[in-house]
């Protein structure tokens, strides 16, 4: 019998993160290539075109700059590359089941909590409610349709109204028809919200709210509910 190993699982290194970064961004901007080679080219123009202004010009100080200008021009193409990345990662979620719950759970920052699965959820047709806290007080999110998520999101509005009563609530429907807000926007558009409530308050709200939904799960589950088709798939 083999010996099992007890060694942690190695994580891939910084040039390989890269090299899937490159890949998964590409699939989205096939122009993504040239892009950064064009930004890579006008970072060392910028540098050789310094160390031909200014003094002293020689030699060695236009290659000191023109490395520089390389140096700049690396830097700049791998944070265009994340910010495309970014919306390449929003662009591939979009409209998938659970994606509302990714972006809450890893977008918001520490200023708001949020999990990633859904507070109330549809198992027919995967509509979800979310919710998070923060400053700005209670937000729920609804992702599918408007008239189908009518029912979850006045239950989660009218919990969370009875145990955390003058906190503001402010709901977001996740989609593109009208008043409602793109994926990508998501994110900024809770972070937006002005702060309504001090930080003592925050606190007090989620340990509230996670007695009640603690309460709330340790209930009965009627007959003919199966809780694992409550689950909002994870978005890939």
């Amino acid at each position: 019998m083999a010996a099992r190993t007890t060694a942690p699982e190695k994580r891939p290194g910084f040039f390989s993160q890269i090299r899937s970064l490159y890949t998964f961004t590409q699939q989205a901007f096939p122009w993504l290539p040239y892009a950064l080679i064009g930004v890579v080219l006008l970072g060392i123009a910028a540098g050789v075109g310094a160390g031909f202004l200014l003094p002293p010009v020689a030699i060695w100080s236009v290659i000191l700059w023109g490395v520089t200008g390389l140096m700049l021009g690396i830097l700049l193409s791998l944070m265009l590359m994340t910010r495309l990345s970014t919306r390449a990662m929003y662009k591939k979620i979009d409209g998938m089941p659970g994606a509302a719950g990714h972006v809450l759970s890893t977008s918001l920052g520490r200023k708001w909590q949020a999990a990633e699965m859904p507070v109330g959820v549809n198992p027919k047709t995967q509509d979800a409610v979310y919710r998070t806290v923060g400053r700005g007080g209670v937000v729920i999110v609804g992702e599918g349709a408007r008239g189908r998520l009518t029912r979850l999101v006045n239950d989660e509005r009218s919990k969370v109204q009875r145990v955390a009563s003058g906190v503001p609530v402010t709901v977001i429907y996740v989609g593109h028809g009208e008043g409602d807000v793109p994926i990508s926007k998501l994110a900024s558009t809770i972070k937006a919200l002005p702060k309504k409530i001090d930080r003592t308050t925050m606190a007090a709200v989620i340990k509230r709210i996670e007695s009640v939904s603690q309460s709330l799960a340790s209930m009965p589950i009627p007959k003919g509910i199966d809780p694992t088709k409550a689950r909002a798939p994870r978005p890939r």
